[in-house]
């Protein structure tokens, strides 16, 4: 992995930032059927880089310093533009038009039945076999250190109702923030739920097993084998307690016969209510001394721990295998459609879906 240090990428971007707009655009692959996907370059004034794709409106790099200043990519992916647009762990994609699971592939909406297309085994994930994150997202203007990426969803795309219109904004601000702004519309009732997958490594090396998290959450949803809710609230206690930072690898253990011997799970934020934001998560890697912030106004966060990950050769040839990242994903509840007692992931004509998930670099 190529790094480059704080102070010298100042300098340069200092000598040439009145001549080099904060966004590059470029060409980056063309798909098998003559989709031409692009790529988009922002650094902010501090030399933190953010490249993003149209191909599933992808986070596919985030360059941010460590406590000596060095930069470094913290999240998984692929070096060449090919893997990309295959089949690939979600890496840095956008999910939906309902991220996580949802049981069977049904839901009832408005005493109608649907079916949507089942990918997990039985079970419905991340928007089917065909989601938001193996689509060609538009890109609307661009702004002077956000790029926004917009995707229209037909009736009966993966079994849903109505025709969706979704976009989602990422901004890199220059206090190392990245801010990622969702909307939608529809024109009949449908089920919405829209997070980002970015495979998050704060060392840009090691495996994620010493990194110390904390999620302010007294609950989670409680899952059955196939990793669907449950529908109950299960209080975080033993490895499922955030609530005090902790290495993730201390009490991963207990966890062997969980659905992918790791974390998968959804926690519920302490103090969220319908358009507050409040803090999800903070992760902190004591090699790198890099932190981690995740904020959001959703009402839950899925922790994963790249339990499926497996033998896939990503940047730099890095082999990426089972705890080689986490995921942070900010969102409604799994197999919310199915639970009238979770917070409602409902859509209406005549509404606007709108969400708001910050991740805040910093050092310690």
């Amino acid at each position: 992995m190529h790094t480059i240090s704080a102070i010298a990428y100042a300098v340069l971007t200092a000598a040439s930032l009145a001549a080099t707009p904060m966004i590059q655009r470029e060409p980056f692959a063309t798909t098998a059927d003559g989709q031409a996907v692009e790529r988009f370059t922002i650094t902010n004034r501090h030399g933190a880089i953010a490249r993003l794709i149209t191909w599933g409106a992808s986070l596919t790099e985030l360059h941010v310093p460590d406590r000596a200043g060095q930069l470094a990519d913290v999240t998984l992916g692929f070096d060449q533009p090919e893997p990309w647009l295959k089949q690939h762990p979600f890496f840095g994609a956008v999910a939906g038009r309902y991220a996580n699971r949802i049981a069977a592939g049904k839901f009832t909406l408005d005493g109608h039945e649907y079916t949507l297309a089942t990918n997990n085994g039985a079970n419905h994930l991340h928007g089917g076999k065909v989601g938001f994150d193996k689509r060609n997202w538009k890109v609307a203007p661009l702004g002077e250190n956000s790029v926004t990426f917009s995707y229209d969803s037909p009736a009966g795309e993966e079994g849903y109702p109505g025709a969706l219109h979704a976009t989602v904004t990422y901004t890199l601000t220059d206090a190392n923030e990245l801010t990622l702004t969702y909307t939608a519309t529809t024109d009949v009732p449908t089920v919405l739920n829209l997070t980002n997958h970015t495979y998050w490594n704060l060392s840009g090396a090691h495996d994620i097993l010493a990194h110390e998290l904390r999620i302010p959450a007294a609950r989670y949803t409680a899952v059955d084998a196939g990793s669907i809710p449950t529908g109950a609230l299960a209080p975080a206690k033993g490895a499922m307690d955030f609530n005090t930072a902790k290495p993730i690898g201390r009490d991963i253990g207990e966890l062997i016969a969980a659905p992918g011997g790791g974390y998968d799970h959804n926690f519920v934020i302490d103090g969220w209510a319908p358009g507050k934001t409040v803090t999800a998560a903070e992760v902190f890697d004591p090699a790198s001394g890099r932190v981690m912030t995740v904020t959001t106004d959703q009402p839950g966060v899925q922790f994963y721990t790249g339990n499926y990950l497996k033998d896939v050769t990503g940047k730099g040839g890095k082999v990426y295998s089972k705890f080689g990242a986490l995921c942070l994903e900010t969102q409604h509840f799994p197999d919310s459609p199915n639970h009238p007692d979770f917070p409602t992931a409902v859509l209406r004509p005549g509404e606007t879906f709108r969400s708001t998930t910050t991740y805040r670099f910093s050092v310690k």
